[in-house]
């Protein structure tokens, strides 16, 4: 079900400020049905009769939990309480005074089934809402990067060969109860010690030789995977459980080949080619500013004057900044069905190239905070403009902190490249009806 027309019992949003805000996002949802058809086809998509059985939570409820989720930093089990305890966000969710509240394996189970194509979606149906309402045209734009991380400890070879054995002997146990597979050895001890002793050995000879009988110790567990996923293709309900171990045991191949040739070899192992994590495998290694080493994804944003975020976007790998320079500001002309006549930002996507890009897709002042050799002549009309411009691209370091501090975007704590994606989106999105109703009600 997509919407729920009627609440079983409509209660008011109390005074408080907060209250009126979310009134204001509720008034903005309600005007655009079709956000809430495009969260309900998602909920059905895997479902063979979705016009039968109990009903569910619409498209709109769905949409509006993840919302306050992201709002407030809720875990699922906060949430089901405050759902079940405050009045406004019952109200602000479309659940009457009569109507229970989702458990947190209800909320968990729907909130899973939002993709990221939907979020971004909604999001550009929500920036078109604020042009129509002239709180934001899209005529001066800020674009600028960041590292979204991923939810990993901080990988070593011997860290990572120690996840892969654990986790490995945790699935070959479950294959041997139910199912009788017994052809292995648990070897976690073995590998903790290992581990432990090249994390806090000084000797190098003794470092290589606990990397030796660590590998020996992962290629010996993994064998025992292959021979349990040999074993359980005779029971069809082991299934899912040989999957789990044909995924790992090629994540730790993945591990013990990287490892020779990094430890054993001495070759350097290029970053693209590195597995930093067992449980998000997509994570990648981000270098920033020569400084730093994060884990995760570089996401791309495109804010405007009003404060909101335009666009979004996830990035593979670690490009330069210059690389999207041009691929931003189209997406812009995109959106809004023109280029921004003003586009200011960081250093790092300057040069003669994306300058000429730019000013060819219509682009009247283009600021790059660092001249990296380009002329002011070149870039703006004047001196003046230019320094308004560099002045004004300092605002989204600004909205930036602002999602990471307020919306949870420094850190990803959901599972899986596309729960990465609809955290980020989910992210934004939040932030961006919070800001837009708050233009509004100004």
């Amino acid at each position: 079900m997509r919407r729920h027309e009627q609440l079983s019992l409509e209660q008011p949003y109390i005074e408080h400020s907060h209250s009126k805000e979310l009134a204001t996002i509720s008034q903005i949802l309600s005007v655009h049905p079709a956000i809430a058809e495009l969260v309900g086809q998602d909920l059905i998509r895997d479902v063979t009769f979705p016009h039968t059985g109990a009903r569910g939570m619409s498209g709109d409820q769905v949409l509006r939990v993840l919302l306050l989720k992201q709002m407030n930093g809720f875990s699922y089990r906060e949430l089901e309480f405050h759902l079940a305890d405050s009045v406004t966000y019952r109200t602000f969710c479309r659940f009457g005074a009569l109507e229970p509240t989702p458990t947190r394996a209800t909320l968990a189970e729907n909130l899973k089934k939002v993709r990221p194509e939907t979020l971004e979606a909604i999001g550009a149906t929500v920036i078109r809402y604020a042009a129509k309402t002239g709180v934001e045209r899209g005529r001066k734009v800020r674009v600028d990067s960041t590292v979204v991380e991923t939810n990993v400890h901080t990988p070593t070879d011997s860290s990572l060969l120690w996840d892969g054995v654990r986790v490995l002997t945790r699935l070959l146990k479950r294959a041997n109860e139910p199912f009788g597979f017994r052809l292995y050895a648990d070897h976690t001890r073995r590998a903790k010690r290992r581990m432990l002793a090249i994390q806090h050995t000084g000797s190098p000879s003794k470092r290589r030789a606990a990397y030796q009988d660590l590998l020996k110790v992962a290629a010996k567990t993994m064998g025992y995977a292959h021979r349990a996923i040999e074993y359980l293709a005779a029971f069809p309900q082991a299934q899912k459980l040989a999957d789990e171990l044909a995924h790992y045991a090629e994540l730790l191949e993945q591990v013990i080949a990287q490892t020779r040739r990094r430890v054993l070899d001495g070759e350097k192992v290029p970053a693209s080619e590195k597995l930093v994590s067992f449980f998000e495998p997509h994570t990648d290694i981000i270098r920033k500013d020569r400084r730093d080493t994060l884990y995760g994804h570089k996401v791309f944003l495109t804010g405007g004057a009003s404060g909101l975020i335009l666009d979004c976007t996830i990035e593979a790998g670690n490009p330069a900044d210059a690389t999207l320079a041009l691929p931003m500001l189209e997406r812009q002309k995109a959106l809004y069905g023109r280029p921004p006549r003003q586009a200011a930002l960081d250093g790092g996507f300057a040069s003669k190239d994306n300058l000429r890009d730019a000013k060819e897709l219509g682009i009247a002042d283009v600021c790059f905070q660092k001249k990296r050799g380009l002329k002011v002549s070149e870039m703006t009309r004047s001196s003046w403009v230019y320094k308004r411009l560099r002045d004004f691209r300092a605002g989204i370091e600004g909205l930036i902190s602002f999602l990471k501090r307020a919306f949870g975007l420094d850190r990803c704590t959901w599972r899986g490249a596309e729960s990465f994606a609809v955290y980020v989106h989910a992210s934004v999105l939040t932030a961006n009806l919070l800001t837009l109703a708050r233009h509004l009600s100004a």
